[in-house]
């Protein structure tokens, strides 16, 4: 969901019941277009990160700090100066805008009562974050964290000195300063010719795309269809949703959840957020937050750690999939050659069959019909009419020596074209499952092994291998379960934390995780436990995605690493198997 007018307006009565009264004990820019306030109120300091980031614009209280350089920019020692120590009064939003107004009383150089205006603007690209003064009926920039000339903006100009107004430039009404009747709604939004949805955001201020989708889910039409298609009952219908939402929106009714793509777990990654029930995205699993700050925190937290992980494995992804793609035409063109040896036999049989029956030929004939004593019955061999029969039956055995030994050259081609291949693809599989900087290292040095990459020439003495950072679950019944999540972490799950009676958990045929249950020696574990390894290894695979997964599942002293094979790869002969659904039912175990 958009940063829209619902969501700042719970954030604004959020904010004001939380800041207003509060003093500002400290005022930081960690970045050029953000800004970390300090506020102490109700006996407590709470922490307001403003972001007028282009690309994502933030507002909400934070528990988390960033550094500040060494110098201060200049906004931030004017926003120091004015109101350092100063008492907010006020926070407020004009109408369903997407901007926050934060009114704060100090005392100036001659120690007079004075009121500046932190005005906060999100609006994407267009976001700012503007330090005003009033003066009669005129709203006076100081200065903004950035500036906008009229090279940059015909329609208005932040700078020092020029007044601060709201540009009207999307022609929209808003609902909550100018009201919308129900005429109105029916006639001049529903009956533009375009999706009713479409019609409803591009019409109202502060409405989202989403929000208008929730509107017509809710009322039971087709978002689709214009306006137009509805009669006079739907409409009615729909204008009834509409101010119901905006009630509760105006009372301070709100229901803080955030919404998943898929299963919710560890991997999962958030696809809508909002301030009230969306009853739009009902059969998708959600979370819920006492608020709205904790909610954006959240969200924005897992967004970005996605985005960012996507980001530095971006490269890796390439190299790989190139490399994938690579061995694919190699393993198609090996296949077709070995195809094309099975005339082997064909040729040694003919051979065989001239040497036996010579006699029978004449010199210069093309062919001849000879019995084939292994099948006993007659068949055409092509013969070279400039060659003598025995020349004709050697070269036949040549051909068949060159293709035996072809055939068994490429057996071993394919073999080694397929391991790789499955190395490959299980490295793919590593990078959708990793979640961190040191996980994407992990990769990186397999890659660098592999010789995929050019190992990074690193000065001094080598250090001594750490310990990869591995998942660990604690089961319902309280036993240890650990997860690789890329091959070296595979294999120091197996090999070195494993014990001979620890029962090992592995996707069936596809590129996954290892999963490690630690037996603590007590014999059997409960059925439970099984269940629960079992759904962890289908969730840490390929087959995240599909509604059920076959795991096999054994001892870990029948799980057995060939000499020289490639990390991760392992094999095993006794095992059983279970059908698993890709979720995370336990706990990650306290760090």
């Amino acid at each position: 969901m958009a940063f829209d007018g619902i969501t700042i307006h719970a954030l604004t009565k959020e904010l004001d019941g939380t800041l207003t009264g509060g003093r500002i004990s400290k005022i930081a820019q960690p970045e050029p277009d953000e800004l970390i306030i300090t506020i102490k109120s109700q006996g407590q300091n709470h922490r307001l990160l403003i972001s007028a980031d282009p690309s994502l614009p933030l507002l909400y209280l934070t528990a988390s700090n960033k550094p500040s350089p060494m110098t201060a920019p200049g906004f931030c020692m004017l926003l120091r100066k004015h109101i350092g120590s100063g008492r907010i009064t006020r926070i407020s939003q004009p109408g369903l805008e997407r901007i926050v107004c934060f009114e704060i009383e100090h005392n100036d150089e001659m120690g007079d009562l004075c009121t500046k205006y932190l005005i906060v603007e999100l609006m994407g690209k267009h976001s700012n974050i503007i330090f005003c003064k009033k003066e009669d009926d005129r709203m006076i920039i100081l200065d903004s964290i950035k500036h906008i000339s009229s090279m940059v903006s015909s329609v208005r100009e932040v700078l020092p000195g020029r007044d601060y107004f709201v540009p009207n430039t999307m022609d929209k009404t808003d609902p909550v300063r100018d009201g919308v009747t129900e005429d109105f709604f029916s006639n001049d939004i529903l009956g533009k010719p375009m999706p009713a949805a479409k019609a409803i955001y591009t019409s109202l201020t502060g409405i989202s795309p989403v929000v208008a989708q929730e509107i017509l889910y809710r009322a039971g039409v087709d978002s689709a269809l214009p306006g137009s298609a509805y009669d006079s009952a739907q409409k009615e219908l729909v204008y009834r949703t509409f101010t119901s939402i905006m009630e509760d929106t105006v009372g301070g009714v709100f229901s803080f959840e955030m919404i998943y793509e898929g299963e919710k777990g560890p991997l999962s990654v958030p696809s809508e957020f909002s301030p009230f029930h969306l009853k739009l995205f009902e059969n998708r699993e959600s979370d819920t937050f006492p608020d709205i700050s904790s909610l954006l925190e959240t969200y924005y937290r897992q967004r970005n750690l996605t985005t960012r992980i996507r980001q530095r494995s971006a490269d890796l992804r390439h190299i790989v999939q190139t490399a994938y793609e690579r061995n694919v035409k190699k393993y198609d063109l090996q296949v077709k050659q070995l195809k094309d040896t099975e005339k082997m036999d064909r040729y040694r049989i003919y051979g065989e069959l001239i040497n036996t029956w010579q006699h029978q030929i004449e010199p210069g004939q093309n062919s001849c019909t000879l019995n084939n004593y292994y099948t006993n019955e007659d068949i055409k061999v092509p013969l070279d009419p400039q060659l003598s029969p025995a020349e004709n039956a050697q070269k036949y055995f040549e051909r068949y020596q060159k293709l035996k030994r072809t055939k068994a050259a490429l057996d071993q081609y394919i073999k080694t074209t397929e391991e790789e291949k499955e190395h490959l693809d299980s490295i793919m599989t590593s990078l959708d499952l990793a979640t961190c900087e040191e996980d994407l290292s992990g990769i990186r040095q397999e890659m660098e092994d592999a010789g995929y990459l050019k190992k990074k020439f690193q000065k001094g003495k080598k250090t001594a291998a750490k310990a990869p950072g591995i998942m660990h679950y604690i089961s319902s019944d309280g036993y240890d379960i650990y997860v690789g999540k890329n091959n070296l972490q595979n294999d120091y799950i197996t090999f070195k934390l494993g014990s001979g009676g620890d029962w090992w958990f592995h996707a069936k045929k596809i590129p996954g995780s290892h999963v490690l249950v630690k037996n603590r020696g007590t014999g059997d574990m409960p059925d439970r436990v099984y269940e629960e390894a079992a759904a962890i290894a289908a969730y840490y695979s390929k087959g995240r995605g599909m509604t059920m997964v076959e795991v096999d599942y054994l001892q870990k002293k029948n799980v057995k690493k060939p000499n020289g094979a490639k990390p991760g790869f392992v094999v095993y002969y006794t095992n059983y198997s279970m059908m698993a659904r890709p979720l995370i039912t336990v706990s990650a175990a306290p760090e």
